[in-house]
């Protein structure tokens, strides 16, 4: 299976050479947890875009440092290829950035949060019943960093996964769009480094030390595996 990969963010320079790049993030994190996709990653930041929305069996779009309600040239570009895979029932994949801009493309509204920041590792409680999800989980805990978030979702989309935090922390639309605020794909230890940059110039101090207490706990890990699965079970049953 093809998975193409809408690079809209790429990590801080000052942690690339490290970590890798967002898109090579979430190429690690399936391998690491057994499935073997191919992969074609398309920077459309910089208005790298497939040739058309069939070039891939399913889509995943990553997180960025950019506001989608800038609403750039090339987000606009992308809002478009948004509805074209919708329309085309291939499936698709957004977080954090590419969930808000999946919920700017249906109709919805993403704003600064008023809680402010949501950095560290985060807790959600899982909502209903979907097929993708069949390991008896009642909830998550992934990597968080975000301001923005989803503060109207679009009528077409459900809640599959909420705090009292983050209201629609994840959204399925029309059963092949899933959508999660928070990060599968960053690792603990990049974590605790993306916060120590961005504290005190990014993040306030005091959230991110709050933040960074989260992380620090003797045994402190993100479920990204758990969520892998159900990111693959996901676009495999609909292929």
């Amino acid at each position: 299976m093809k998975v193409g990969i809408l690079a809209t963010g790429i990590t801080p320079e000052e942690l690339i050479n490290e970590f890798g790049s967002y898109s090579e993030m979430f190429i690690q994190l399936f391998k690491n947890s057994g499935y073997k996709f191919e992969y074609e990653v398309y920077d459309v930041r910089d208005d790298f875009f497939p040739a058309s929305e069939k070039v891939a069996d399913a889509w995943i779009i990553t997180g960025s440092k950019f506001n989608v309600y800038q609403n750039l040239p090339w987000m606009q570009k992308l809002k478009s290829l948004i509805l074209d895979i919708h329309e085309s029932k291939k499936s698709m994949i957004g977080i954090c950035f590419g969930h808000q801009i999946i919920a700017e493309a249906f109709g919805g509204k993403v704003d600064k949060y008023q809680g402010g920041w949501g950095v560290g590792l985060h807790s959600y409680d899982l909502v209903g019943e979907f097929d993708f999800i069949n390991d008896g989980s009642k909830g998550f805990t992934i990597n968080a960093m975000h301001q923005d978030q989803v503060i109207d979702k679009p009528d077409n989309a459900v809640i599959f996964a909420k705090s009292d935090f983050c209201e629609y922390a994840g959204l399925v639309y029309d059963d092949r769009i899933l959508t999660f605020q928070a990060h599968p794909e960053f690792t603990v230890d990049y974590e605790n480094a993306l916060v120590e940059a961005r504290k005190g110039s990014v993040v306030p101090t005091e959230t991110a030390e709050e933040g960074l207490a989260t992380l620090r706990v003797s045994g402190a890990q993100a479920e990204s595996a758990k969520v892998a699965h159900w990111m693959a079970e996901f676009i495999q049953k609909r292929v």
